[in-house]
């Protein structure tokens, strides 16, 4: 079998890696970038972060803010406009998943025009030129859409997300910096966290997982296991080790993808507005335990690293049911929603929500084939 790796082709990653932004702009010949970012980011100040670097290179730059969360088609179109109206060569993201995706999506369409209307380019479109050069700076330890050839964009009018899946996206420079996830809320780290922790555990668990991603996923459930409390907590080494936890996830699951929890978190955040992290979290134990009976040994792996007791001398399904539990307590103890109806979600929308899962383009990963019946059933539990 032959198995593809596409990552950044440079990364910094540490504290105060920003101040490498200036350097990099100037060694690759640019002349002006478009900062994506959005308005909480720039009011809150860790968006000048970056641009007060900017400032002091003397580097000349605009910002697009109008970014929302779940980022919707038009956001994309209104940051096309922006970036042709500016006269910049480079684009530059600040934030979390939606101004990673926002940027993302911009700098394909911009090379690409032919896909001006974002819709087709949900899958795996055929795009024929990289996207504009992006340095991508995640403020949050979770989406790792820094170093992923995907990105979610919204389509309002069907509330839907179209997940797209194109190599040509992945930024030029990955930039993770813990000093810009230090003020994070903690109910966005918990998120985050979570987010992060679903796609260590999907990434290694979907059908096209292989030796190189079992790795990364693996020291990446391990460091989530014990970083993630603490981060949570406010622990700055701990954030650390989350922000470099999370960009390793990223860089397995990016290159085999991911699996039914994924696909069924998609429409909540489309039709109900559930944070995607939240609802990852909500999901990622009952699928877990969906899955078990076609993952092999894996389950006892990641029991193992969660931290799992005297998990290597226990019957399969038992190694596997102490995963799933660990899974549980883990998002329980962080607070997050462990029911739909937490959220939101009401009975008479569980139908449509089956039927998106089922059409999502990372349910095709999943390890054991699901149908209908079975995915209306796991949301109608967790309700």
């Amino acid at each position: 079998m032959i198995n593809r790796m596409i990552l950044n082709p440079t990364s910094y990653i540490g504290r105060g890696a920003v101040t490498e932004i200036p350097g990099v702009l100037a060694d690759r010949g640019h002349t002006k970038a478009l900062v994506v970012t959005d308005a909480v980011l720039l009011e809150s100040g860790v968006t000048t972060r970056v641009t007060d670097l900017l400032d002091a290179a003397r580097f000349p730059y605009e910002v697009f803010s109008d970014v929302a969360p779940n980022p919707p088609v038009e956001n994309v179109l209104a940051g096309v406009r922006a970036f042709e109206a500016s006269g910049a060569d480079v684009l530059i993201a600040v934030g979390g998943g939606s101004p990673q995706d926002t940027c993302k999506a911009v700098g394909i369409v911009v090379a690409n025009p032919e896909f001006a209307d974002v819709l087709s380019l949900e899958g795996v479109a055929a795009t024929r030129n990289p996207s504009i050069p992006v340095i991508a700076v995640p403020t949050t330890a979770g989406t790792a859409a820094e170093v992923t050839i995907n990105y979610v964009i919204t389509d309002v009018s069907k509330d839907r997300k179209l997940v797209c899946v194109d190599p040509h996206a992945i930024p030029v420079v990955a930039v993770v910096d813990a000093d810009l996830m230090d003020g994070m809320p903690t109910s966005l780290k918990v998120a985050t966290g979570l987010d992060a922790l679903t796609h260590a555990i999907e990434g290694f668990t979907t059908l096209g997982a292989w030796a190189l991603t079992d790795t990364l996923h693996l020291a990446a459930i391990e460091t989530i296991a014990r970083s993630l409390p603490a981060a949570a907590a406010g622990d700055p080494d701990a954030v650390e080790r989350m922000a470099l936890a999370q960009h390793m996830a990223g860089m397995g699951f990016s290159n085999v993808g991911l699996g039914l929890v994924h696909a069924m978190a998609h429409p909540l955040g489309a039709m109900f507005g559930v944070p995607h992290g939240v609802a990852n979290g909500i999901l990622l134990a009952s699928v877990m335990e969906f899955n078990a009976s076609h993952t092999g040994e894996k389950l006892r792996s990641v029991a193992r690293a969660l931290g799992v007791e005297g998990v290597d001398t226990m019957p399969l399904d038992d190694a596997r049911a102490a995963a799933v539990s660990a899974v549980r307590h883990l998002v329980s103890s962080l607070g997050n929603p462990t029911t739909l109806r937490e959220v939101g979600v009401t009975a008479d929308g569980l139908e449509a929500l089956t039927d998106a899962a089922l059409t999502d383009v990372c349910a095709g990963g999943n390890p054991r084939p699901a149908t209908r019946d079975e995915v209306l059933a796991l949301y109608s539990a967790l309700l």
